[in-house]
């Protein structure tokens, strides 16, 4: 799976030749590059919130976030793992099927990096950063105390704008849609 990370994320990630990470655990993946799945295609960017490290992923079609907190140095390695299950949290937490979640997680491969931006995607995520300053801050709370599988549908609950596309994006109903049962996974 494509990640095209902010210069900031990708000078922190240990990675081998080719863009694949560096992990001291078995990659449940195979070492030849995997096909392209609708899932691929995320953009990431490492931001500090209240003196922890915290990477936001926004999903490139959909604008779907996840959110991961307080990584420690160790946890980079193994950005595939905490990915996934970021991602896998996050999306049952709105509600998804177990046709749905199935189906994401045959579709999860191994995450490839670069650091080519789109320039609309990195804006949804820009606002949705915002977005988390902003709750921490009106609320007064922690980012310890926050959950992230939980804060990942608050930012997925709500229309985001892309270049190109007509109307608004539903982060939510656009993921479901993408991994619904009656779409061809090709």
């Amino acid at each position: 799976m494509q990640l095209h990370c902010t210069k900031k994320l990708y000078e922190k990630l240990p990675l081998r030749e080719g863009g694949r990470l560096k992990s001291k655990n078995p990659s449940l993946y195979p070492a030849n590059d995997a096909p392209p799945t609708p899932l691929s295609g995320w953009h990431a960017n490492l931001l500090l919130l209240q003196r922890r490290q915290c990477i936001l992923f926004v999903h490139d079609a959909t604008r779907f976030p996840v959110l991961l907190i307080e990584l420690k140095k160790a946890d980079f390695a193994d950005l595939d793992f905490w990915f996934r299950d970021g991602f896998m949290n996050t999306l049952l937490k709105t509600g998804a099927d177990e046709a749905i979640m199935d189906r994401a997680h045959a579709a999860m491969g191994p995450l490839v990096c670069d650091t080519i931006g789109d320039r609309s995607v990195q804006g949804t995520m820009n606002q949705m950063a915002q977005s988390i300053e902003h709750l921490l801050w009106y609320e007064s709370a922690s980012i310890l105390d926050i959950a992230p599988n939980r804060t990942g549908v608050w930012l997925a609950d709500r229309p985001c704008s892309a270049k190109g596309v007509k109307g608004c994006i539903w982060p939510i109903e656009a993921m479901h849609a993408l991994l619904s049962p009656h779409r061809d996974m090709k």
